[in-house]
């Protein structure tokens, strides 16, 4: 069973959009300050550190952290045949970037519709992509994973989802669960976690309210507690619980929410 260990997600700072002024050194102190070990960085937030993987290494361990993933998305949503070499090259670039972190995941985001068609044809087309990532990113000696989410025009949004994709991806993918996506698409938490915990590499952990508001973690429905218990039974789960939020706190103050959640999450467990 792997020690579970405290990471951040950035994207709480990505949604502050033009508002954001700084850059992934601000994010690194700010991660480090609040108290976690690790963090998750996204190809948006990587900034002048994305073709210097060396630098930011050194970064991070004179800030005291590791990378536990690096997350990037697709113009195409994962799901346009067009665009789907353009997917392979950012695998590729990304794949390599990760590969200079012992045990860092490379996380594709969820499958999108970017265009009219069928949803179960272009689940099917994304599978096809993630799967030949997943060959990708093992060939640079990193594990990938999918990361579903339950935003405007994901194809991954509710149990039959889920259904479908797993159905389709080779044992290669792996999965981050994202409890406050899959508690949004009116699934049963537990039982997701329990029907594909063969997949799971990591957590992403935040909150909702009952009619799925984001809210800051411990102020919603998740049951954290139980969270983790799941996770910890799962085979391929390497430990890292990532932290996230994307409540209307952290779109005021990013850096305080983060330490908020760290607190919470230190009460918690």
């Amino acid at each position: 069973m792997a020690a579970q260990r405290l990471a951040c997600q950035t994207f709480t700072w990505e949604m502050l959009g033009d508002s954001w002024t700084g850059g992934p050194d601000d994010l690194v102190d700010a991660i480090a300050a609040a108290g976690y070990e690790g963090i998750e960085i996204t190809d948006t937030m990587i900034g002048h550190y994305s073709d210097r993987p060396d630098a930011f290494a050194k970064r991070l361990d004179t800030a005291g952290l590791r990378l536990a993933a690096f997350a990037y998305g697709s113009d195409g949503g994962f799901s346009e045949p067009d665009q789907a070499e353009a997917d392979y090259e950012a695998c590729r670039k990304w794949a390599d970037f990760a590969s200079r972190f012992p045990g860092a995941v490379l996380s594709m985001g969820s499958a999108t519709a970017m265009s009219e068609g069928a949803r179960p044809d272009k689940i099917s087309i994304a599978a096809d992509i993630y799967n030949r990532s997943a060959k990708i990113a093992r060939a640079a000696g990193v594990d990938l994973a999918l990361h579903p989410s339950s935003h405007e025009n994901t194809l991954l949004f509710d149990k039959a989802d889920y259904d479908r994709i797993f159905a389709l991806l080779d044992d290669a993918v792996g999965w981050v669960p994202d409890t406050g996506h899959i508690l949004r698409g009116g699934q049963d938490l537990l039982g997701t976690l329990g029907d594909f915990d063969q997949r799971i590499r990591y957590v992403h952990l935040k909150d909702v309210t009952v009619d799925g508001t984001w809210a800051m973690l411990g102020a919603g429905v998740c049951d954290v507690p139980a969270v983790l218990a799941a996770a910890s039974q799962a085979p391929r789960f390497n430990g890292w619980i990532v932290v996230e939020e994307e409540s209307d706190e952290a779109g005021r103050d990013p850096a305080d929410a983060v330490r908020r959640n760290f607190e919470t999450m230190r009460a918690l467990t």
